[in-house]
């Protein structure tokens, strides 16, 4: 799990460092920038209607105390929903510049690069269209999580693993798209890999709730998840 955190890193320090990576970094960032503010907004009007749902009424001493962790939860389970929002919407309307940054990071790295003969548009539909089979796991964790809606600590924590292993398919679908893994060859990384992308992807959720630092998260994870792929098969 710690050396999915430190590839996250790794990934982050390299996209600030390197001139060749930063220049597509730049191009990028505008775009960025106006989906996270779109969905800012819509995420923190979730926080005031979960936390309209659970904050109980009353005026009982511990009333204070309940409202202030039951609108925590809401805050938590809100800002889950917004991060697994934008690295999907994210990464699917920055595509082709991930897809350059991707090889960019590869052959930085010694690895042997594929020529990519692909549109702007087919590959942004392509990653929308990889997002699809990892989105019904995502909405099955949803269910499970309306389930206990009315036990705020269990919806929050169903609804957080699932939104991580949602973004463990989301950041590894550019260099996985690279080297032609299909939905099946993906989730047998992941599962070989586990606790490597489950720390990977929880740090990147992490990222996702600090401001300003939250717009790198998508080209950091394409960057390290690169790196590390090309490190594992040399």
């Amino acid at each position: 799990m710690i050396g999915g955190v430190l590839a996250l890193l790794k990934g982050l320090q390299l996209l600030l460092a390197r001139a060749e990576l930063r220049a597509i970094l730049w191009r990028m960032l505008a775009l960025l920038l106006v989906l996270m503010v779109v969905i800012s907004g819509s995420t923190f009007w979730l926080v005031d209607y979960v936390s309209a749902l659970w904050i109980p009424a009353g005026d009982a001493w511990y009333w204070q105390l309940l409202s202030w962790f039951a609108g925590a939860l809401a805050f938590v389970l809100a800002m889950i929903c917004g991060a697994v929002s934008f690295v999907m919407l994210g990464s699917a309307a920055s595509a082709p510049w991930l897809e350059d940054l991707a090889a960019r990071t590869e052959a930085m790295s010694g690895q042997a690069v594929r020529e990519q003969k692909i549109g702007w548009m087919q590959l942004v539909t392509e990653s929308l269209a990889n997002s699809i089979r990892p989105l019904f796991g995502l909405l099955a964790w949803g269910v499970a999580a309306l389930i206990f809606f009315w036990l705020p600590p269990v919806a929050t924590a169903l609804w957080t693993y699932g939104g991580i292993r949602f973004l463990s398919y989301e950041l590894i679908d550019t260099p996985a798209s690279r080297r032609g893994w299909d939905f099946h060859a993906r989730k047998q990384q992941l599962a070989d890999r586990r606790w490597f992308y489950l720390g990977f992807a929880g740090a990147a959720m992490a990222l996702m709730l600090v401001p300003l630092l939250n717009l790198l998260v998508i080209p950091a994870a394409v960057v390290g998840i690169s790196c590390e792929i090309g490190k594992a098969a040399g």
